[in-house]
């Protein structure tokens, strides 16, 4: 039985969309990617400046955060499907429409509970974008540049967090916090008219709208209870909170639903949420294992932890911290080419392998060089390895994981994207607890091992020089204040270390899927060997 038409036009998209309308495409394409990611990591940076015309307080405003994460992760699955009626193209203008309407009012905001609402909803319109953009340059692509296509693509995922404190910082220093909102609107209007022109309006188009309401249901509740619980956890104590220990009850209970309601329909025969048979294909389930781990537990560490770094360790501006991480973020930008392109000459298998490698070095051996005492200008120079290695990730992976997928590779891009806001959120969270923990170790110990007597003489020989401008009193409470402030530093600067070096762990741990995909694929070689031997052997 022949596919319809539509079904045809998709399979053999790249057949009739010509190199020049490519370019455009991809073009168009990349910009509303680069926009939705890079409004995940820009506002990290802007944080502090809205907390006073938004009238709360820091715990407050990482609703700002928190919403957009868990409204875009949310809306994820049912897009996936909602994305196969109406066709990609439209599904692409649709979330950027979304996301530009929203950034308007996320602008406008005067309050913190606009803010959260507006946000959420440029969660639910990065969505729509992110849940067909790298279809549609995968369809239009021919199979022999689609290493290319997703080295663009990974041009978009991993170079826009980089650049997102840089952006933010300048935005800050020379404007205000609101137009990292409104600098959306004019580049998002001109978007989504240039995608009604070149957008192929027939990719993904099917009409049809199979979709399981009762376990989206589920599993919505199980990822908003999740990411409220990762990103909460550090605030409420983790599981000394009544609070946390509920949102970890209903992410279990409502994760189990989930999976019972899928096995339900599968057993009816009904309409699942998901096609299980993509965890059949051992190269994508296996890739996403690797991305879950490297890409969530590990490089969104290090984004977390960079700016940090630079601001609370080394006391730079927002601007200058954008500035330091700029050399980094140009080399994924090349690299994602650059690795995109091999990608379609070599196994991306080769690449991911050497890629590793070089990432489990900069994690155990350069990174935990970064501290108090290290020159901004070294610093820099000990990142410059993790850009080359981030850029070089992320189309490799996909290539491989995506190649044997045919019709399901909306789904496995859908779930891909699931997976980075569930990693990423781990991730952070990690992040966040191993550097609070460590830095209360490490103060403590440095009080145990403190000589008092040198500490008392430490405290009056500053006083002779603060009192010169203060009372004695203040002069007191600022010597003392000044000495809890250098060991605050000190434990500071140990903790990262410490922190940057346990991410190690984590590469190791994506190392063991790596094996696995690296046996799988050796083993026709292996075959193939044993068969060759003469049986008289």
């Amino acid at each position: 039985m022949s596919l319809p038409i539509e079904q045809q036009l998709t399979a053999y998209a790249y057949k009739i969309v010509s190199p020049k309308d490519r370019i455009f495409i991809t073009i168009s394409v990349m910009i509303g990617t680069f926009m939705a990611i890079l409004d995940t990591t820009i506002v990290d940076v802007v944080l502090p400046k809205m907390m006073a015309p938004l009238a709360t307080d820091l715990y407050g405003i990482q609703w700002v955060i928190t919403s957009y994460m868990i409204a875009a992760a949310t809306a994820l699955l049912f897009v996936e499907n909602f994305s196969k009626y109406i066709g990609y193209s439209y599904t692409f203008i649709t979330g950027m429409t979304i996301f530009v309407i929203a950034s308007f009012f996320c602008a406008s905001a005067t309050s913190l509970a606009q803010m959260i609402v507006f946000r959420s909803i440029q969660g639910i319109g990065e969505a729509f974008i992110m849940a067909c953009a790298q279809t549609i340059l995968m369809l239009v692509y021919p199979p022999e540049k689609r290493g290319t296509a997703l080295g663009i693509y990974g041009l978009g995922v991993s170079f826009a967090p980089a650049l997102g404190p840089t952006v933010g910082g300048f935005i800050t220093e020379h404007l205000n916090w609101r137009w990292i909102f409104y600098i959306n609107v004019p580049i998002g209007i001109l978007n989504i008219l240039s995608s009604f022109i070149v957008l192929p309006k027939f990719l993904g188009k099917i009409k049809v709208f199979h979709f399981n309401f009762i376990s989206y249901l589920f599993v919505a509740i199980a990822t908003i209870s999740l990411l409220i619980m990762l990103s909460k956890g550090q605030q409420q104590g983790w599981f000394q909170s009544l609070f946390i220990i509920k949102c970890l009850f209903i992410t279990l209970i409502s994760f189990s639903l989930f999976f019972a309601s899928e096995l339900y329909a599968e057993i009816h025969s009904k309409n699942t949420l998901i096609n299980w048979k993509i965890f059949k294909i051992p190269e994508y389930s296996f890739s996403m294992g690797l991305y879950f781990f490297i890409l969530g537990f590990v490089l969104y560490q290090i984004f977390y932890l960079l700016p940090i770094y630079y601001e609370n360790l080394k006391g730079l501006t927002t601007f200058q911290t954008g500035l330091h991480m700029l050399p980094p973020a140009m080399l994924i930008g090349i690299f994602s080419i650059t690795a995109g392109i091999l990608s379609d000459k070599i196994s991306p298998l080769i690449i991911l392998v050497i890629d590793w490698f070089f990432l489990l070095i900069s994690t155990f051996f350069i990174f935990p060089k970064l501290n108090y005492y290290t020159p901004a200008y070294k610093a820099v120079i000990l990142t410059l390895p993790l850009g080359i290695s981030v850029g070089i990730f992320f189309s490799p992976l996909t290539t491989f994981a995506m190649r044997n997928l045919g019709e399901l590779t909306g789904l496995g891009v859908a779930l891909m994207h699931y997976i980075r806001f569930l990693g990423g959120s781990f991730g952070t969270a990690i992040a966040t607890n191993h550097l609070e923990r460590h830095t209360n170790e490490y103060f403590l110990r440095i009080n145990e091992l403190q000589n008092w007597g040198y500490v008392k003489q430490f405290v009056y020989s500053k006083i002779f020089i603060l009192e010169k401008f203060f009372p004695f009193e203040v002069s007191l409470k600022k010597s003392k204040a000044l000495l809890y402030h250098v060991q605050y530093l000190q434990a500071l600067s140990w903790s990262f270390q410490e922190t940057f070096r346990s991410v190690g762990f984590w590469v190791i741990i994506g190392g063991i899927f790596l094996t696995i995909l690296l046996i799988i694929n050796l083993k026709p070689y292996f075959k193939n060997f044993i068969y060759k031997i003469p049986a008289d052997l």
